[in-house]
């Protein structure tokens, strides 16, 4: 029987409530379908930067090398910046591992009610395709003159033709298998360096896949269409910043982003991808048991996928779809009164 070695880094805050139900679920599914996982759990979290002065200790990387894959519950907790927390675990782990894909699936289910009106069960379905390790969201960059007048901060965007190429070909490949559309974030219109390279390379990418349309929208633009006619929309590429803006908006289009998951995907398998879902730590609902687990779970059938199982990741979505189509159970973020516990039973008996 295959078995997976999976890291499981539960965090902080909601990080450790929602990452149970989603072992329990993939164990389920993996007994149905004949496959296991073998668990090692990390205690890298801001309890421990506040502890030992890190996130991580200094071989972490090492200790994640040899896993198949890795799965986190949420970074960040009051007292501690959110870019010491982002830039001692998660940052490094993606960029060490080539994790240059950040894929982002939206969804409406029947059952949610998207606070926009537009946005209807059945219609809305695309992805959104991030670049990850690059970008706006570099290193470069730094502080001068602190403290006094002339103070300046310089930060630096890096795009690079390989890094950028290589989004774009899963973008248009992973559009292939879709809805054969992309749309392209871009901003050239005021940003005269980098994103005229990024159209240029969206250009000649879409060449080399003649079977799949494509357009371009800017990213102010694009924004306000998420919002007026989701439904159009079957995978979308940008650059780091902007599919991270473009992810967040899009998952409360689908209704809450209590539900939303995320790959951090090294396509070529050469190092492990990371799973996560999007609703950060939440430190207000932490320890009361009302966390919305089906983020992680989404994020485990993504795993799932990942590992070459798709149809017991496609038996974990339907239960999802099933759970709010066909029952009341909510968590409080849908509206409901369900204890993450009483989500999670209910889940995993339709699965």
């Amino acid at each position: 029987m295959t078995n997976h070695r999976i890291a499981l880094i539960p965090g902080d805050g909601i990080g450790a409530e929602v990452l149970p139900p989603a072992q329990q679920v993939l164990d389920a599914v993996g007994r149905r379908h004949g496959f296991g996982f073998t668990y090692t759990a990390y205690d890298w979290s801001c309890e421990r930067y506040l502890r030992d002065g890190a996130m991580m200790p200094k071989d972490g990387l090492d200790q994640l090398r040899d896993k198949d894959a890795i799965l986190l519950g949420a970074v960040g907790y009051p007292g501690v910046p959110d870019h010491v927390s982002l830039w001692g675990l998660l940052i490094p782990i993606r960029r060490s591992f080539c994790q240059y894909v950040n894929l982002r699936p939206i969804h409406v289910f029947e059952g949610i009610d998207s606070p926009v009106r537009g946005a209807v069960a059945g219609e809305v379905d695309f992805v959104v395709v991030r670049e990850n390790v690059e970008g706006e969201y570099s290193e470069i960059g730094g502080r001068l003159n602190r403290g006094f007048p002339e103070e300046m901060a310089v930060q630096e965007a890096v795009f690079t033709r390989a890094g950028v190429t290589r989004v774009l070909d899963y973008a248009f490949d992973l559009s292939a298998q879709r809805g054969g559309k992309v749309t392209s974030a871009t901003k050239s219109n005021g940003i005269v360096h980098t994103m005229p390279f990024w159209d240029e390379l969206v250009a000649e990418r879409a060449a080399a896949h003649p079977t799949v349309t494509w357009d371009q929208e800017h990213i102010d633009a694009l924004a306000a269409k998420f919002v007026l006619d989701p439904a159009r929309f079957d995978v979308v590429v940008g650059s780091n910043l902007f599919g991270d803006i473009l992810s967040d908006l899009a998952a409360a289009v689908a209704g809450s982003i209590g539900i939303a998951p995320a790959a951090n995907l090294n396509p070529e398998r050469k190092f492990p991808s990371m799973f996560e879902p999007v609703h950060g730590s939440a430190p207000d609902i932490a320890e009361r048991g009302i966390a919305n687990p089906l983020g992680a779970v989404w994020s485990a059938a993504m795993m799932l996928d990942h590992l070459g199982h798709p149809e017991a990741g496609k038996d974990v979505t339907d239960a999802i779809a099933a759970v709010l189509a066909k029952t009341d159970v909510r968590t409080p973020d849908l509206g409901g009164t369900a204890s993450t516990a009483e989500f999670t039973e209910k889940l995993l008996e339709l699965l």
